[in-house]
């Protein structure tokens, strides 16, 4: 699909309401003008999916944040506009201060298939699917973390909404 067309269907309606963020915690606002084209390609084949994670996890512990996971493909439609969501200035410094984030490749479902395991999650039917973990590894998101696999027909706005959601409540 191309990716004006991807952009597009960013901008639509969503299928899946907005989740209202956590008190305290405020999303930036963001339209699908704001989409970088071409939408990125963040899945690194070459990068060590384990050592990225445990990188994440060390840092979560020192900062108190959660840790989101995003694994999927740069083949995906759904997956490159989440990454573009993410992309977006205002919404990478939203999650850098609330997240550490790892992008996790997993090829055509032939790799690194072995991380939803480590925290306790089935292995994706679809992508992207993003697991929120605790800094000692816990899974939060276990039952929606596939709610983005059909991201492109939801708002931007209503990704950022779905990321907010799980974000370190305050105090």
């Amino acid at each position: 699909m191309k990716v004006s067309r991807l952009v597009a269907l960013a901008g639509m309606t969503g299928c899946i309401a907005a989740v209202p963020a956590l008190a305290g915690v405020t999303p930036p606002q963001v339209t699908a003008s704001e989409l970088a084209q071409p939408l990125p390609k963040p899945y690194d084949a070459s990068a060590n999916a384990s050592a990225d994670i445990d990188a994440a996890l060390a840092r979560a512990k020192v900062s108190g944040k959660r840790v989101l996971i995003d694994l999927g493909g740069n083949w995906c439609p759904d997956c490159r506009v989440l990454a573009g969501v993410a992309a977006i200035p205002e919404v990478k410094s939203y999650l850098d201060a609330n997240f550490e984030v790892v992008f996790v490749d997993v090829g055509h479902f032939d790799k690194n298939m072995n991380v939803p395991a480590r925290f306790g999650a089935p292995m994706p039917a679809g992508v992207p699917t993003v697991l929120v973990v605790t800094p000692d590894g816990t899974l939060v998101n276990g039952k929606q973390r596939e709610d983005l696999s059909n991201d492109r027909s939801m708002t931007p706005q209503s990704i950022v909404d779905w990321l907010a959601q799980w974000t370190k409540t305050p105090g």
